[in-house]
């Protein structure tokens, strides 16, 4: 009987979240503290954030929660 060779699938995307994943897991376990700080998430996955001047963000107002509204009807 022979064996029918598919080619391998590589998903690039999901591999690479994978790999960021474990270097997450790396940093975690070397730091001191409860949690990464986002700085250093952004160091570990060698990202910049653009962040802008604190007096250039816009206002945001509070919102209000929403109220929940029924599905079923019959209230």
């Amino acid at each position: 009987m022979a064996l029918s060779r598919t080619p391998a699938v590589h998903d690039h995307v999901a591999l690479a979240e994978i790999e960021w994943c474990g270097e997450l897991m790396i940093a975690a376990s070397a730091t001191d503290g409860d949690r990464l700080s986002p700085d250093r998430i952004d160091e570990v996955l060698n990202v910049r954030r653009e962040r802008p001047a604190p007096s250039a963000r816009p206002h945001q107002p509070s919102r209000s929660p929403r109220r929940r509204e029924s599905c079923g009807g019959g209230e």
